[in-house]
């Protein structure tokens, strides 16, 4: 079996925020990628973004700055 890892998970409410966010990183070259939700947590668009937890400062600061939406952040071992 896999060892899991801890791994930031950030959720969205709609689909738009999530294409927003992975256009922003990927014109950037910030760290992480879309994937479906993990099934541990409940999210409304069913996508999210998977980082490494030791980028989630990084991110989140240029993430605000950019005025970019997220629903919620989490920590989960996958």
């Amino acid at each position: 079996m896999r060892e899991k890892k801890p791994t930031l998970i950030v959720t969205f409410d709609t689909t738009t925020a999530a294409m927003a966010l992975e256009k922003f990183c990927m014109e950037r070259r910030l760290p992480g990628r879309l994937i479906p939700v993990p099934r541990e947590i409940t999210a409304g668009c069913g996508l999210a973004w998977k980082a490494p937890p030791e980028d989630r400062q990084m991110l989140t600061d240029a993430w605000t700055q950019a005025a970019l939406i997220w629903s919620d952040m989490r920590i989960l071992p996958l």
